[in-house]
């Protein structure tokens, strides 16, 4: 208590003034966190019937993910500098001193691009909920909160604000699968909820006990990130936060959750979840076990790269299982988050740009697939593989999309999710800390995934838009000129990054470039400390 009452007052003392405004001179962090929320606080006094098909709270919706998407661009392309790995926009408000929790958001290239493709998907969500009528003021009010909470777990520079949006998104995510889910929708609702907030304990754990490890207790985390936190109580921490976020990610054997949300969730919450939730999980391992843990990150490195191919291939092999074509491309999900790991675990520049690339791709591909899923669905009422066929001659232009959504996320060339797997690959082959068998090992392991994936979505496809035609399903009308518009928005930009990588690493490069360089200055002094003597 005297440590943590001393640091307070010596840092209120030397920090104010604090301003909201950034040092752009205008918050826009702070309005990109804040507008969607006060939105939301507005959406019980718009006018119409909540049970009616009064398009008001979805149209409000829309505008105001619109201008927060428009808020997202202006400060990042006219106010932030991707050459510069340093955080910047830094905002910092005096919030709660008593307990010392400041309002303190920044980005930099590992928050930055995330913060874009969250405000992109979460729009895209609301626009692919174009039939919600049930409480559909509830409904987009929950979006809206989820907007702001995504953002400001991205943006959070204060561990105990972060923790407290983490907390935060979990509670829109829950009654969205709870309220419009499927008919197991209670049950993959309550697993989801016990599943991330247990783990959310070990953060919390685990991030306090960091605050408090130096002279004087701070939740500020650029200086969590420079206290020395080495040996055992480095590793607990790491370990702490690696099965906090694990879950999320989500890492095998804490997966289990995954399938059944995406299961029972509608296609647009499938979208929000596979888009933008799992990328917190990988967001948060870059933050804190890499940034802030970086000598357990050296130790613990094989042991992220053995986790990750256990994902890709586990998860490969999961989808075969699946008769349900969400659940399947729910798998696909957790073997794609593989790579992520895999790009983590290698410790050097390219591995860390692949898990980066990865994320990015991956939310776009993956909530093109449940959206293009979702859009079926509304056609035939069914997501079982075996109840369905011959859709292809029926739904040509549905086909078409959901053919291009599975060619990305299989990794052809051209695509995105090529790119960013072949720069994990090329990660791991050049980090020389590795043995060669160990590296060798990775890769063909690695490369049975890639192999797999194929198979198990093309013939998804076959199954479902080719074969013996279902009369039923003989006369259903294909996508519409809005469901067209959101499948070209998601799928465009994959097949832009595939083609020009360079428009999405050099958003993040700097910053992990010296992520990678922060590493490799403590294998240096790690490997000095191992010299004799004299």
């Amino acid at each position: 208590a005297d440590k943590f009452n001393h640091n307070l007052g010596s840092s209120m003392d030397a920090n104010l003034p604090l301003s909201a405004a950034s040092d752009s001179g205008f918050p826009w962090l702070s309005l990109i966190v804040l507008l969607p929320a006060a939105a939301a606080l507005l959406m019980p006094l718009l006018p119409g019937e909540d049970q009616n098909t009064s398009p008001i709270p979805r149209n409000f919706t829309i505008a105001v993910l619109l201008a927060d998407l428009g808020l997202m661009i202006a400060a990042f392309s006219r106010h932030y500098d991707p050459l510069d790995s340093q955080l910047q926009l830094v905002e910092r408000v005096n919030w709660v001193p008593a307990i010392g929790l400041e309002w303190s958001l920044g980005a930099d290239g590992l928050s930055a691009p995330l913060v874009v493709l969250s405000g992109l998907v979460t729009l895209l969500t609301v626009a692919a909920s174009w039939n919600i009528t049930h409480k559909s003021r509830l409904y987009f009010a929950l979006l809206l909160v989820q907007a702001s909470a995504q953002a400001l777990v991205f943006l959070s520079q204060d561990f105990l604000l972060f923790f407290l949006a983490w907390e935060l998104e979990l509670v829109p995510v829950y009654l969205l699968i709870a309220i419009w889910g499927g008919q197991n929708r209670q049950y993959a609702a309550t697993k989801f909820i016990l599943y991330t907030a247990l783990a959310s304990l070990l953060i919390l754990i685990s991030g306090l006990a960091i605050a408090n490890s130096g002279d004087s207790f701070t939740l500020n985390m650029t200086e969590m990130a420079q206290r020395s936190s080495g040996g055992s109580f480095g590793l607990l921490c790491y370990l702490g936060f690696l099965v906090g976020f694990g879950v999320k990610l989500p890492i095998f054997p804490l997966h289990t959750w995954l399938p059944d949300a995406h299961g029972e969730a509608n296609a647009p919450v499938s979208m929000l979840l596979a888009g933008v939730l799992l990328k917190m999980g990988g967001y948060a391992l870059l933050r804190f076990n890499v940034q802030m843990l970086p000598e357990a990150h050296l130790v613990l490195a094989p042991a992220l790269i053995i986790l990750g191919i256990v994902n890709i291939v586990y998860g490969a092999l999961n989808a075969f299982a699946q008769d349900n074509v969400k659940r399947r491309i729910a798998c696909s999900s957790v073997s794609h988050m593989g790579f992520v790991l895999v790009g983590i675990g290698a410790v050097d520049a390219l591995g860390l740009s692949g898990s980066m690339l990865q994320m990015i791709s991956h939310g776009l591909i993956a909530a093109a697939m449940f959206f293009v899923t979702g859009c079926f669905y509304e056609r035939t009422k069914t997501l079982s593989i075996p109840n369905m066929g011959g859709l292809a001659k029926a739904l040509p232009i549905t086909f078409a999309f959901f053919l291009a959504s599975s060619l990305a996320s299989l990794a052809l060339p051209g695509m995105s999710g090529f790119i960013s797997e072949i720069t994990v690959f090329l990660g791991i082959t050049s980090q020389e800390s590795f043995t060669t068998f160990f590296r060798v090992t990775t890769i063909v392991l690695a490369a049975i995934g890639l192999v797999l994936t194929p198979i198990y979505l093309l013939s998804m496809c076959r199954r479902v838009f080719f074969g013996p035609r279902i009369p039923a399903l003989a006369f259903v009308k294909d996508m519409r000129p809005r469901e067209v518009v959101i499948g070209l928005t998601l799928l465009v930009p994959t097949l832009v990054i595939g083609i020009w990588p360079r428009i999405a690493m050099d958003l993040y490069e700097a910053s992990t470039d010296a992520l990678a360089s922060d590493l490799a200055s403590h294998t240096v002094v790690a490997a000095r400390a191992l010299l004799p003597t004299g």
